[in-house]
């Protein structure tokens, strides 16, 4: 076993990394995916102009409180926190994509219209300075109902809801696969 290895525990193997530390290796893969998803929800927006609607915004909510929490249970797993807490974290990361996963997939389902969206979806004045009626005869809000980009034919909800399903998985996997571990002498302290 090469220094490196006896030093940190962790191997640089990817393999390695998910049966020794799945907890951590769980939460890598929500930090690194979920940056990416949310990374291209800004970009779609800043980048591309698209404007997002309230359903967009409020399936963002889960990546905001994903990602810091995915973050610090690779910190906490680092120094040694309690096996019990780090999976707790790995549990409500699961949780909170679990329900943007079925939020993802109503919003696809009001984008393809199979039920009736929410009413509030009925965008946002951006500023309101000069005549606010000439800037309510010409605004056109952003719909929940219509889907701004689809590729594939899966708008980005679908897409939203397909991601965070598989980060479920993974944090609910990586929360499974530390359960039955056997106890260490090292683990029984922590």
């Amino acid at each position: 076993m090469d220094a490196r290895i006896e030093r940190t525990g962790i191997d640089s193997d990817p393999m390695s990394l998910a049966r020794t530390r799945p907890i951590t290796a769980a939460a890598f893969i929500v930090v690194c995916a979920g940056a990416a998803t949310i990374l291209g929800a800004w970009f779609f927006q800043y980048g591309l102009g698209l404007k997002p609607c309230p359903l967009c915004l409020e399936q963002r909510y889960a990546y905001y409180f994903g990602i810091p929490l995915a973050v610090l249970l690779i910190m906490g797993d680092s120094v040694g926190a309690k096996r019990k807490v780090l999976m707790l974290g790995l549990v409500a990361i699961a949780a909170g994509m679990l329900w943007n996963a079925g939020l993802g997939t109503y919003h696809a389902g009001i984008e393809w219209k199979l039920w009736a969206g929410p009413t509030e979806c009925s965008g946002s004045l951006d500023s309101l300075g000069g005549s606010l009626l000439d800037q309510l005869k010409t605004m056109r809000p952003v719909r929940c109902d219509e889907a701004a980009w689809r590729f594939l034919g899966i708008s980005l909800a679908g897409y939203n809801a397909v991601i965070s399903l598989a980060l479920a998985i993974v944090a609910a996997a990586g929360t499974l696969a530390e359960w039955p571990r056997p106890q260490t002498a090292a683990d029984v302290d922590r």
